[in-house]
């Protein structure tokens, strides 16, 4: 069996995706995007005061950047966010209206979709991607079974990426690593149970959760060492496996927090971020490179809840929502972003953004025009990022979306719930919500019967942005 990468351009279609040649004057920073899992605004110094968990990592990289207070992912689930990052595009507008990507599950990723990374390779950047996939691949089939012997296209080599290392979903079988399309080893053995630490399924041998953290960040590690070597600017996808279960910190952090485990892999993840920003400091990168780290969804792992409850830690503080909901909880996420010389630090921004605005704000960094059938739900916020009047543009909308697949709106302090189907309740309606959110963070007063020509105008914007296939 062989595989052939899903080359963009090889069809008229992909052709036209593909972005102009760079507007005069561009900009070519190397790009580390770091993709923290499950984890609210909450859990960090720079956002709680008083926490109980010690981020230093993390907050140092906001002290030295731009922290934002109003981001958002695309969604309240895992690979719906991924995807928006990824391309620029909400989730919900592909096959995956609900829910998340189950175990061998084939590419959300559409073939000849313009991705990120694809768009920044074209701009002469070195791409890659060491972490959590989850967004499906092309598995090898053999008489209705998969045979992890053959290579596996579909994954990130086939979205634009130039190398992958990571592991497709931590929780989720096949448990190996993955390297570009081929598995690390044959998973002969079977997980039998379902917990914490996963879905039962095919597992290497010797396979150990506690230890996946930290190789993905020795990768990470070493792959800035070898970028360092080069003069091509790179883009580094690190989407980490962590806070998110298995809930497995590595020995060295077992018992560190005082507080429990998942507090004890949440210091992990920040020193996995450490390692990152020393990296880049050992190979003298850090001043011509943007990092950005942010949370995939807005909520704390829910095997870390009960620990963080007891030990006096509230998570999600004043922000109602948890997984998959549609209320700030679920999809308000922390937003780091370092680039000195070009991002004053310490500085703070209100501004309303989502993770899906990284497609067109990358763009705008390296001068790339995107065509018109690619990144339609994203924004340019790059004068957002560097703390200058972004000119005359009209007020933004960002839609939000649940892991049942109920929508919202939010546009200024307004956002609207508006009266729709349950998804997970057939034949019930869910009744209309409106909030505004400069006076009541909490969602705790409904003022949508005191509010009616609010709560149209937005349903209309909503109406609008989901019948034409773009927001942008």
């Amino acid at each position: 069996m062989t595989i052939t990468r899903r080359e963009f351009g090889a069809s008229i279609g992909a052709a036209a995706a593909k972005p102009v040649p760079r507007r005069a004057q561009p900009q070519t920073p190397n790009i580390v995007f770091i993709l923290a899992d499950d984890l609210g605004c909450g859990d960090l110094g720079c956002y709680k005061r008083g926490s109980k968990i010690d981020t230093a990592n993390i907050d140092r990289l906001s002290s030295e950047g731009v922290r934002f207070t109003d981001a958002h992912s695309g969604s309240a689930v895992c690979s719906p966010t991924r995807y928006g990052l990824l391309t620029g595009r909400y989730a919900w507008r592909t096959r995956l209206d609900r829910g998340v990507l189950r175990p061998f599950d084939p590419p959300l990723i559409e073939a000849g979709r313009l991705t990120l990374p694809e768009m920044l390779r074209l701009q002469g950047y070195y791409t890659a991607c060491i972490g959590k996939w989850h967004l499906g691949w092309d598995w090898p089939r053999m008489d209705d079974h998969i045979d992890f012997r053959f290579a596996i296209a579909g994954g990130p080599v086939s979205c634009g990426f130039d190398y992958y290392f990571g592991v497709d979903v931590p929780n989720y079988p096949p448990y190996c690593f993955i390297e570009n399309h081929r598995m690390l080893g044959l998973p002969s053995e079977q997980k039998t149970t379902r917990d914490l630490d996963g879905a039962p399924g095919p597992m290497l041998a010797g396979w150990k959760f506690d230890e996946v953290l930290a190789t993905l960040t020795t990768k990470a590690v070493e792959h800035i060492g070898l970028r360092a070597q080069s003069k091509q600017p790179f883009f580094l996808y690190f989407p980490l496996t962590t806070p998110h279960e298995p809930i497995r910190p590595s020995v060295r952090f077992q018992g560190k927090s005082g507080i429990g485990a998942w507090a004890d892999l949440m210091l992990e993840t920040d020193w996995a971020v450490g390692e990152v920003l020393a990296a880049l400091d050992r190979h003298k990168l850090t001043q011509n490179t943007l990092v950005i780290f942010a949370g995939d969804n807005g909520h704390t792992a829910y095997a870390g809840l009960k620990e963080l409850l007891a030990s006096g830690h509230k998570p999600c503080g004043e922000l109602r929502g948890y997984k998959g909901d549609i209320y700030e909880g679920g999809h308000r996420v922390p937003f780091i972003a370092r680039w000195p010389g070009q991002i004053r630090p310490g500085d703070v921004s209100r501004e309303l953004i989502c993770l899906n605005d990284m497609m067109r704000t990358a763009a705008a960094i390296v001068g790339a025009d995107l065509p018109p059938n690619a990144a339609e739900d994203s924004f340019d916020v790059l004068p957002d990022l560097l703390g200058r009047p972004a000119g005359r543009r009209p007020q933004r909308a960002v839609v939000h979306h649940s892991g049942n697949g109920v929508f919202a709106i939010r546009r200024g302090p307004w956002k609207l719930i508006p009266e729709q189907a349950a998804p997970d309740k057939p034949g019930l309606a869910r009744p209309g919500e409106l909030y505004n959110l400069d006076e009541d963070i909490s969602e705790t007063r409904n003022v949508i019967q005191e509010q009616p020509s609010i709560a149209k105008e937005l349903a209309a914007v909503l109406t609008k942005y989901r019948r034409d296939g773009r927001s942008q």
